[in-house]
């Protein structure tokens, strides 16, 4: 078995499980993913900072919230240490980072220590957020279906509305992108 379709299988298993584990109603609660001018759905999570985070603690302020699948895997680490590497650009434009996955709070402080991330990770579990975002979907890997985390990031302005939307980004890309948008929105 070659590394790819055993890393696959391994993924296909974990996600299932974790679909059997929720039941069908998390697909059936499944919904459209926001629009620009949206406003942006209230969230309260537990962060690996070891508090809750809110929509509300950022009022006034653009935020940046970026959906990952995974902890610690290739392009979701590409992805955090991308922000990481450009947060202070991120702040001197006015706006803050929080990225959100279904993974709990322990794998976050994990995932964070590992690779020094220096902002918040919200875990998602009860993946509330994740559909209010619309980016719990279905998905399809080696010819399975499963139901899991879009790569979306959304900016909302400091009205609390949706500014910018970019849907199925590329990790290694994307933090260009959201410091080009800044930078026009100012």
């Amino acid at each position: 078995m070659t590394a790819p379709s055993k890393w696959g299988t391994i993924v296909f298993t974990i996600l299932t499980g974790l679909e059997a584990i929720m039941g069908t109603s998390a697909k059936a609660d499944a919904t459209k993913a926001l629009k620009e001018g949206d406003k942006a759905p209230a969230f309260s999570l537990p962060s690996d900072q070891g508090k809750t985070i809110s929509l509300a603690d950022f009022k006034g302020k653009y935020l940046i919230i970026y959906f990952y699948p995974k902890d610690d895997t290739p392009g979701c680490t590409a992805e955090a240490c991308a922000f990481r590497d450009n947060l202070s650009g991120i702040r001197a434009l006015g706006a803050e980072v929080v990225g959100v996955s279904l993974d709990p709070v322990k794998s976050h402080e994990k995932f964070r220590d590992k690779f020094k991330l220096s902002f918040p990770l919200l875990a998602d579990e009860k993946i509330e957020m994740s559909k209010a975002f619309g980016v719990y979907q279905e998905k399809s890997m080696y010819g399975k279906t499963y139901w899991g985390l879009v790569r979306n990031t959304y900016i909302v302005g400091p009205d609390g509305k949706i500014a910018k939307v970019f849907e199925k980004v590329k990790p290694a890309e994307h933090t260009q992108e959201v410091l080009d948008f800044l930078k026009s929105a100012q």
